[in-house]
């Protein structure tokens, strides 16, 4: 049967969406990501709690929710030395090259990534991104001083250790350079400065 969504050009994925998306919060459909800890961020953050959420839409295309997990204390200024995570839902379909090739353009568009670092962060993200439909969730727990492990529904796909890396790739969402103000601003809602 053929899918009644319209396709989103490769190239696009993310680099349209966080660059000219409106990022919405959730408010109270906070259901439509949960608000439960999942097993993978529970492991974690056993005193995990949803810090904010958004919807990430790019003209009449919702792309994903975002869910941002920390603890009491969390600042926002200084995500990088704290272990949160970040759920992103799906609610289209993407190629894991798309997913790779767009994170990779947000964080040079952040001025994070030199050439000596390129082929091997671009590898760490091949190996923990997968194709992804609706409904699909990929999670980034972010293990401040060590790195990052990115689960894909809630099953670890990849351990990446290097702290620089995992303050570029957060810092897409959570850095105040990124391309997406709003959708920062939802994330960080309850966030202390």
């Amino acid at each position: 049967m053929a899918s009644s969504t319209p396709p989103c050009p490769r190239r696009t994925l993310l680099r349209l969406p966080l660059a000219a998306a409106l990022a919405l919060p959730l408010g109270s459909r906070a259901q439509a990501t949960g608000s439960e800890l999942p097993p993978e961020v529970a492991q974690f953050l056993p005193q995990g709690q949803v810090q904010g959420t958004a919807r990430l839409r790019y003209l009449l295309w919702d792309v994903f929710d975002a869910t941002l997990w920390t603890q009491a204390g969390f600042r926002g200024a200084q995500y990088f030395e704290y272990a949160f995570a970040l759920e992103l839902r799906y609610l289209r379909r993407f190629s894991s090259e798309a997913l790779v090739d767009s994170s990779l353009q947000e964080i040079r568009r952040a001025g994070s990534l030199d050439a000596s670092k390129e082929a091997a962060w671009t590898a760490a993200m091949q190996s923990a991104f997968t194709d992804v439909q609706p409904g699909d969730r990929i999670t980034g727990v972010h293990r401040p001083g060590a790195g990052v492990r990115f689960y894909f529904n809630g099953r670890l796909r990849a351990s990446v250790e290097d702290a620089v890396f995992a303050r570029a790739f957060f810092g897409i969402w959570l850095s105040p350079t990124t391309s997406e103000p709003r959708l920062r601003s939802a994330l960080l809602a309850g966030s202390a400065p």
